[in-house]
């Protein structure tokens, strides 16, 4: 068992995580950062759900790029080949859940 006060992690480094748990080939990880992320496609199913902060999120699918402003709350799915990016407007922490070892 655990419990993990979201709002108080922190990381030596954007994008530092904390690993929660790991399930039947899944992780769930609480990310803390204030830098963006790069452009990637996951090999499998991504959940990213923001616990604190604003998350501008940049994806494209069928060759355009879109944006949507994420707040403490908010979640976004990328399935399979979504093209995305997470540029964190301040400090943020971010729930990610998606195949181990992935991207």
């Amino acid at each position: 068992m655990k419990f993990i006060e979201s709002g108080a992690f922190t990381a030596q480094r954007a994008w530092g995580a904390l690993d929660i748990a790991s399930m039947n080939g899944v992780s769930v990880r609480l990310h803390w950062t204030d830098q963006p992320y790069k452009w990637h496609v996951n090999d499998g199913e991504e959940v990213f759900a923001v616990m604190d902060g604003q998350v501008r999120m940049d994806y494209r699918e069928n060759g355009q790029t879109s944006s949507v402003l994420m707040n403490a709350g908010d979640i976004f799915f990328a399935s399979v080949g979504t093209e995305h990016v997470a540029h964190p407007i301040g400090a943020a922490r971010v729930l990610v859940i998606e195949k181990e070892g992935s991207v």
